[in-house]
């Protein structure tokens, strides 16, 4: 018996698997990526926590966000991201790592765009934004 539910992204990505290879190759991208890594906060970050304990946690949250029967584990992104004061020049990096990390494995417009709607989706949790002027206006 064939069920009228359409295939989960999961299910179009391929499930665990093909996520996992493509998470593997995003982290190895990040984590050497210089324009992340000149911020101090964030070069720490890479070096304290294991590749590939990353890449688990990484493969996890996608496979869920997907509709994979995964449960993310992980802190919350605002809980693992909030103390590295990532801009959104940092931001748009990491966007440039995960486009061409999902360009090498071919993964269809139609899915790529529903991953980056994902990540996109974790934004305002990751990145801060310039705080406020306090004092007297400019003149």
């Amino acid at each position: 018996m064939q069920s009228d539910q359409p295939p989960t992204l999961y299910d179009r990505l391929g499930g665990v698997y093909n996520i996992a290879t493509v998470v593997d190759d995003l982290i190895d991208r990040v984590m050497t990526d210089a324009r992340l890594n000149k911020n101090p906060a964030v070069n720490e970050a890479h070096h304290r926590v294991t590749p590939a304990g990353f890449k688990f946690l990484v493969t996890e949250m996608v496979c869920w966000a997907a509709g994979g029967p995964q449960q993310y584990s992980g802190r919350s992104m605002g809980d693992s991201h909030r103390h590295l004061a990532i801009t959104e020049d940092e931001w748009a990096a990491f966007m440039d790592d995960l486009h061409q990390a999902l360009a090498k494995f071919k993964v269809p417009g139609p899915e790529e765009q529903a991953l980056v709607d994902i990540v996109e989706s974790t934004r305002e949790a990751i990145v801060v934004t310039a705080p406020l002027q306090t004092g007297p206006p400019s003149p």
